[in-house]
Parts: structure tokens; sequence; C-alpha cells
């Protein structure tokens, strides 16, 4: 598997499932075996931000899982294609009967080779905000994913 799928499917295993709900994310990802991510690396993550960070790495490639204290949620990739990464997030939101809207899509206005996709995702009453940043390069690069409940 891909780390662009295997990035979009912890995604929603974790920030789309748990969005707004930090002790239900954390709980899950604790009982699902992700290491706490040590200093400096944590803070580095998290950009001064209270919260925890944890190792979902695989085999595969480096994953992290970011849980704010706030209750906002980010998944990170070491490497993934952005083309596939939409692709995957985008057929995991459809199989999973969430339906969502397009509502961005640009170049970053400060790092033009960064490319930021917004979505306003909806599932029942849930309502989720989700914003994806990835690189351009066809080679891939680091990709983020951030869900907040909308």
């Amino acid at each position: 598997m891909d780390n662009a799928r295997q990035l979009a499917g912890l995604f929603l295993q974790s920030c789309v499932r748990f969005a707004g709900d930090r002790n239900g994310l954390r709980d899950w990802a604790h009982r699902t075996g992700l290491a706490d991510v040590p200093e400096p690396a944590r803070a580095a993550f998290l950009h001064g931000v209270p919260g925890e960070a944890l190792d979902a790495s695989n085999p595969n490639g480096k994953f992290v899982l970011l849980s704010d204290d706030a209750g906002g949620c980010s998944v990170v990739a070491e490497m993934a294609n952005g083309a596939a990464l939409f692709d995957a997030l985008e057929a995991d939101m459809r199989q999973a009967g969430i339906g969502f809207t397009l509502s961005r899509d640009a170049a970053d206005p400060e790092e033009k080779q960064l490319r930021h996709r917004e979505y306003a995702a909806s599932q029942g009453a849930r309502t989720w905000r989700i914003v994806v940043g990835t690189v351009k390069d066809p080679q891939g690069g680091q990709a983020m994913l951030t869900a907040n409940p909308g």
C-alpha cells in the first residue's frame, strides 16, 4: 500500500473519527499501540501548541498523529504524493459515506512549492473542516492533513 493511501486511511480512522474529542483520540491511539514522540521532536511537530505527538510509523513510511489540547487533529507523512493523497482521501470519504465539497485548492501564498486543499465535509449531524497540505513535486514529499469540527 502506498504512503498516500496509508496516510488517508490513518486520517479517517483518527482525525475524522475523533475530531474535537481529544480524549477519545488519545485513548484510541494508545490502544492501537502508537508511542509518544519524544522531545524535542514532539515540540517541533506541535509548533509550540500544547498537545501530544504519536508515532504511527510502519515499515512502509514515517507517520505522526498530532492531537492538540484544543481538540484539533493532524496526521503527517514524511513522504506522500500530493495527487495520490487527494485521490485517496476523497475515495475514502466517499466509501465512508462522508459528503464533501472542495472549498479551496491553491498554492501557498508564501511557499509556492506547497499546495493546500480545504474541504467542508459532513455525515449526518457531524461536520468537519479538513485541510490538506502537500508539496507540488510529482516525486512527493511531506504531507499533512488536519480535521477540526466544522
